[in-house]
């Protein structure tokens, strides 16, 4: 029996009076992964289009793939480094020992297995303790659960540090999953990106496990500053000195969570979602004009007490949570702007916001994330402005 014949013969157990029905949504999800939803428009005049919501979360997912692969063999990296000077213990270090794998920062091989035993538990946490609750909600509303979980959990698993305990990934889904998404009535209906809601959730929660020098890499007594930290207290110029050069920050090579540290994986991601168009490019061009006009501003005004208005604009790129939020969080079209328009001062609303904490908030050196969060409670006022325009635009000129 082939796959597409087992799926039609279990099919009237779940459907309305069948023995299963209460488990249809969770029949419905498996079959939609694996197969084109049925819910499709059959009669005419429709209009037809390749993309669906099923291809677009997938896309997204193809695009995380090397920000994943970078992540997994940094974190790795900057754990075996700690390793030689800290030593091993928990039984990730058990693994890697009985396989006799090792700790040697110089194999590739090992650094990137280590790294996967730190992404992959976190992955699964979030796949299990929010995909319940997607079910729950899609239960009790009687619609089927969409992909678009999927790319939520992937990339609230990228953006967490290594070192997060597993009941606050778990924590920290389950609140963006229900009051980012489902309380406003699931997929395309939220208005906060549901992954970075779950991050500042936790962030604000539970600050210890969340910021400071020691979360970055999770060995016991090692303490790492960031790229940010450091420029925010001592100037970008002393990056170096920690053996954070530009070229390392690019290829993601340095400190951070565990998929936000690789620049040029991001922009591959990125190319993919502007190639295939999942992304939209005024949002890009938007957030960059943003971070580079405002950057150049705060480089030409100065300051005597902050190092941080030096930082030049290549160096915001670079380091923090800048670029995987540019390529998959403000490109995300649910909670950005609609217009084209509007989009553009989405995007620069971003950009502007990330420098402006970055540099003059003294307590939080990095601004991704709170930038997105607060651009996305006025994507809708920038689009209502955008619209009111057009229509005394159009009105004028029919006066």
């Amino acid at each position: 029996m082939g796959l597409r014949q087992f799926f039609d013969s279990i099919e009237p157990h779940f459907v309305k009076g069948g023995k299963y029905e209460k488990f249809f949504p969770i029949y419905e999800m498996v079959e939609s992964f694996v197969y084109t939803p049925k819910t499709v428009t059959t009669a005419a005049p429709h209009a037809r289009s390749y993309i669906d919501m099923k291809r677009i979360m997938t896309y997204v997912v193809i695009a995380t793939i090397p920000a994943i692969l970078v992540g997994m063999y940094n974190v790795g990296l900057q754990t075996n480094m700690a390793i030689e000077t800290f030593g091993a213990e928990g039984w990730r270090a058990w693994i890697l020992s009985t396989l006799g794998i090792g700790f040697d920062p110089g194999n590739p091989f090992a650094n990137i297995v280590h790294g996967a035993l730190y992404f992959f538990p976190i992955y699964i946490v979030t796949l299990v303790a929010g995909g319940i609750f997607e079910v729950v909600f899609a239960t009790i509303r009687g619609h089927e659960v969409n992909e678009g979980f999927l790319v939520t959990s992937m990339l609230y698993a990228l953006i967490m540090p290594a070192s997060t305990p597993l009941w606050q990934v778990a924590l920290g889904i389950i609140f963006g999953v229900v009051i980012g998404k489902e309380v406003f009535g699931g997929t395309g209906k939220n208005f906060l990106n549901p992954a970075l809601t779950g991050r500042a959730f936790l962030y604000f929660a539970y600050p210890a496990q969340m910021s400071g020098d020691t979360i970055w890499v999770p060995v016991d007594g090692f303490s790492g500053a960031t790229a940010l930290s450091i420029s925010a207290s001592a100037g970008f110029e002393e990056l170096a000195a920690n053996g954070m050069s530009w070229m390392d920050s690019f290829i993601g090579l340095i400190p951070g969570s565990i998929g936000e540290t690789s620049t040029i994986a991001c922009m591959i991601g990125l190319a993919f979602l502007l190639i295939t168009r999942i992304a939209n490019w005024r949002l890009v061009v938007g957030c960059l004009a943003g971070m580079i006009g405002f950057s150049l501003l705060l480089n030409i005004i100065g300051s005597d007490t902050n190092p941080m208005f030096a930082l030049p604009w290549y160096w915001h790129l670079v380091i923090g949570g800048y670029a995987f939020g540019l390529a998959f969080m403000v490109t995300e079209p649910v909670s950005a702007s609609h217009t084209n328009l509007g989009r553009y001062f989405y995007g620069a609303l971003v950009g502007v916001m990330v420098v402006m904490i970055r540099v003059i908030n003294p307590a939080f050196p990095e601004g991704m994330m709170l930038a997105i969060l607060f651009a996305n409670v006025f994507a809708p006022l920038i689009d209502y402005f955008v619209v009111q325009a057009n229509i005394k635009r159009r009105a004028k000129k029919h006066v």
